[in-house]
């Protein structure tokens, strides 16, 4: 095993032994040798595409496999086999129609050729023997390959998501197949690797354009909103992960049965939407984010559904009250089918539920790129009249690493003069901070999930616009927290439009090695967070930095 694609790779470089995610040797190795059969029909899907043939069914089993082996989505070996099976199927069925269109068929790399065994403990042999890397690589061609393939994932999870609610881009597939393709060629140097990994970050651009296009066009654009964070009394179901589609389900489902239906996590922004936020029983918010769901969910009264990634292993007190659903899966968890919420609605119904109404404050969410740029005109003119000194971006995942409580500090010291926009998981260090305003705007402005991360990139793009200047002259700095890959994702899609500046953390990857990091350092000016928040205000804003 050798895994170390998220940013609590254990000593700060690879899981070898078990993941800290909780995945273990097997899935490891299963999910190895899926993204190797992976790699084998790209080579023909982008061959296809030569001969003028495109796939809908390749394009968009790609995207659910290769988001299938992200971090915290899929735990479950039973279910990889199927996969590694389908991938091999499809390969095959692809390789006979470019043969009868004359095109090439015949690839030395093993992942051409490879078949899947019917064994699954042989499927997790070759897994171990494919180890999804190759030996004897340059380690700064393998660093550039692993940021490649992690933001792919990244990618391909928001392609599976846009693509469940009818927003798909042929161009989106094609560069996932011409990626992976590329990553089984020894030949390509330095410059082919980072020209690929700013074409990743192109691709991610449109491809959460087309998630951003799906969202707001199922359930219209999100509005501010005051979210409760206590409960009702009553039955009660907790969503948690990111799918809208599965969370409308749930609403439709539940309506009508007496169960107030709660968000978790990354489901906050769902209260935002127009289409979402119209049913009486989709009442608060519990929780925060998922690295803490051990401790909330044993405490919740109800039935628990993960819809994506950021699942962690079931605990024994709660265990027989969560549901999995699409892509998360782990062993011996009830999995929902076809989105029939069912089994999960009559768990919810056998519970006690909220014994009482519980008061517990509210948050504001739905500060979204339309909500936000019907406030352009406000925000510019309290710029010049200089009631708002600077912006702060603080978004990315959260994670248990005390080193995180860095983001927490930095927001609570910034000036009253500054407005704070977050999105995705690492909000959850902050979500409930009351800052103020300044005059009508609300100094933290929650834009909504990781997928969001669109509307983010739209609003500073418009305040560029409006102030006639460059995104890297406007008074706005970047402060991110990573975890998984798509965060990879995001960070190439801000590479690719030449953000500079940016402060990652807690912990820079472990797979960017010192060379590659230099590169990244001299033509974006990344870095790392600095020892205390103190330090990076004073570095943007000057002395009269802190709150």
């Amino acid at each position: 095993m050798f895994c170390n694609q998220c940013e609590q790779a254990a000593g700060g470089k690879a899981c070898t032994k078990t993941g800290v995610c909780g995945k273990n040797e097997e899935v490891s190795a299963l999910q190895d040798l899926l993204v190797h059969s992976l790699k084998g029909l790209s080579l023909y899907a982008a061959e296809a595409r030569k001969a003028g043939l495109r796939d809908h069914d390749v394009n968009t089993f790609t995207a659910k496999a290769l988001f299938s082996t992200l971090t915290n989505v899929d735990f479950d070996p039973g279910r990889f086999p199927a996969l590694i099976a389908r991938a091999v199927e499809l390969r095959e069925a692809l390789k006979a129609k470019i043969s009868a269109a004359g095109g090439k068929t015949v690839f030395t790399d093993k992942c051409a050729s490879f078949t899947a065994d019917p064994d699954p403990a042989v499927l997790v042999k070759q897994g171990r023997q494919t180890g999804g890397r190759i030996p004897g690589l340059d380690p700064d061609i393998q660093s550039l390959q692993d940021i490649v393939l992690y933001g792919l994932k990244g990618v391909a999870a928001y392609a599976d998501h846009a693509s469940i609610l009818g927003q798909e881009d042929d161009k989106v597939y094609a560069f996932m197949h011409e990626a992976l393709a590329a990553m089984t060629q020894t030949g390509l140097g330095l410059n082919e690797w980072i020209n690929l990994a700013m074409k990743c970050g192109e691709v991610n651009l449109r491809t959460m354009e087309l998630l951003d296009a799906a969202n707001t066009g199922a359930y219209g654009h999100p509005t501010p909103v005051k979210v409760p964070l206590g409960a009702r009394k009553g039955k009660a179901i907790l969503v948690s992960g990111h799918d809208l589609k599965d969370m409308e389900e749930i609403l439709k489902q539940t309506e009508g049965k007496g169960i107030y239906v709660y968000t978790h996590g990354e489901m906050l922004p769902a209260h935002g939407y127009p289409g979402l936020k119209k049913y009486g029983h989709f009442y608060g918010h519990y929780g925060t984010a998922w690295q803490n769901q051990q401790k909330e969910f044993a405490r919740f009264p109800g039935a628990i559904v993960m819809t994506t990634n950021c699942l962690q292993k079931p605990l024994d007190p709660y265990a027989g009250n969560i549901f999995t659903c699409g892509l998360v899966g782990w062993p011996g968890t009830r999995h929902i089918t076809g989105r029939d919420f069912t089994p999960a609605i009559e768990r919810a119904l056998e519970m006690p539920g909220f014994g009482a109404d519980q008061e517990g404050g509210e948050v504001m969410t739905g500060f979204a790129r339309n909500a936000v740029l019907g406030m352009a005109g406000t925000i510019v003119e309290a710029v010049k009249n200089k009631q708002i000194r600077h912006f702060f971006l603080v978004g990315g995942c959260d994670g248990a690493k005390q080193r995180r409580n860095y983001y927490t500090e930095l927001v609570e010291k910034t000036p009253k003069d500054t407005v704070v926009m977050t999105l995705a998981c690492g909000k959850f260090r902050f979500f409930d901070k009351d800052l103020g305003t300044i005059g009508d705007i609300p100094r933290l402005l929650d834009i909504g999930q990781c997928n969001d991360a669109y509307s983010a990139i739209q609003i500073a793009l418009a305040l560029s616009k409006a102030f006639n200047a460059g995104v890297n002259e406007l008074p706005l700095s970047l402060v991110l927290s990573w975890y998984e890959q798509k965060a990879v994702a995001i960070l190439l899609t801000l590479l690719y439009l030449g953000i500079k500046d940016i402060r990652l953390g807690p912990t820079l990857p472990a797979f960017i090695t010192p060379a590659v990091l230099d590169v990244l350092v001299r033509n974006f000016d990344i870095k790392p967070i600095a020892p205390t928040p103190e330090e990076d205000l004073r570095a943007i804003l000057g002395e009269n930095c802190c709150r």
